[in-house]
C-alpha cells in the first residue's frame, strides 16, 4: 500500500529523517516508536505532504506522492490526526467532523460516515451542539479522530493519541483504534505508551536519532529484552 524509499527530511539545515525506508501493508496497524525527537512526527508529517523529503521517493497505491499536495493526498485516502489535535475550538462538535468531510468522496457519505463516529464515540453524539475548545481532554482526543474518519481515509496517521490523557480514556481510544482497523483502514500509530502501541499493532519500526535501526512483528519486540529495556522500562529480573 505504501512504501518509503531512502528519504531524507530536513528542517532548515538541521537532517530530521536519513535514510528512512519502510512499508506498510493494506490493513495493517504500524507502530512507529522511539524516544522524544527521534522524528517519528516527522514520519507522519512527510506521509501526509507537511513536510517534503529533500531525497527518495514515497508510494501509495503506486502513485508517487512527490507532486501530490497534501489536500490532494487527503482525497487518496490519507488522514493526519496531529498531536495537539488541531480542532477549532470555537465551533461546535458537529461543525468540526464535519470539516473533516470537505473532500468530494467524504462528503457524498458524510451522514453515513457521522453515524459511524457517533456509535464509535458516544459522548461526541450528546455534546455535538457543543464549542469543541470546552471539552475535556479525552473528548477532545475522540473528536480529532473522529474528524479524520469523516474523510473516509485509507490509510489513517495517528499521531500521539494517548498523550497527556487518564488510563480509562486512553483504553477508550485504543478500543477505537481497533474498531477502526477493524472496517478495513490501515493505520500509522505513533505512539509514547510503547507497551499498549506493540500491543494493538500487527508490526512496528523503531526509530533513533532520525534513522530505522529495528523492524518486527510488534508481539515479538514487545517481549524482546532490549525492547523492553530501553522502551518500556523493564528490566531482566
Amino acid at each position: 500500500m505504501l512504501e518509503v524509499d531512502n528519504i531524507d527530511v530536513f528542517y532548515g539545515d538541521f537532517q530530521a529523517l536519513w535514510s528512512v525506508s519502510f512499508m506498510i501493508k493494506e490493513k495493517e496497524i504500524v507502530a512507529i516508536i522511539g524516544s522524544n525527537g527521534a522524528g517519528k512526527s516527522t514520519i507522519l508529517k512527510t506521509l501526509s505532504g507537511l513536510i517534503r523529503p529533500a531525497v527518495g521517493n514515497i508510494s501509495y497505491n503506486g502513485v508517487n506522492l512527490e507532486k501530490v499536495s497534501g489536500d490532494k493526498r487527503v482525497g487518496l485516502g490519507i488522514c493526519l490526526v496531529l498531536e495537539g489535535r488541531g480542532l477549532f475550538p470555537g465551533m461546535s462538535v458537529l461543525e468540526n467532523l464535519e470539516m473533516g468531510a470537505f473532500n468530494t468522496a467524504a462528503r457524498q457519505k458524510k451522514n453515513e460516515t457521522l453515524s459511524l463516529v457517533y456509535e464509535m464515540f458516544p459522548r461526541l453524539e450528546t455534546r455535538k451542539k457543543q464549542a469543541a475548545g470546552t471539552l475535556s481532554g479525552g473528548e477532545q482526543q475522540m473528536l480529532a479522530v473522529g474528524r479524520g474518519l469523516m474523510s473516509k481515509p485509507k490509510l489513517l496517521l495517528l499521531d500521539e493519541p494517548s498523550l497527556g490523557l487518564a488510563p480509562l480514556v486512553v483504553k477508550a481510544i485504543f478500543e477505537a483504534v481497533d474498531k477502526i482497523s477493524k472496517c478495513g483502514v490501515t493505520i500509522v500509530l505513533v505512539e509514547q505508551n510503547v507497551h499498549i502501541a506493540l500491543q494493538i499493532a500487527n508490526r512496528a519500526y523503531i526509530i533513533e536519532s532520525g534513522h530505522i535501526v529495528r523492524e518486527g512483528d510488534a508481539q515479538g519486540l514487545l517481549y524482546d529484552e532490549s525492547v523492553r529495556n530501553v522502551y518500556l522500562g523493564i528490566e531482566k529480573t
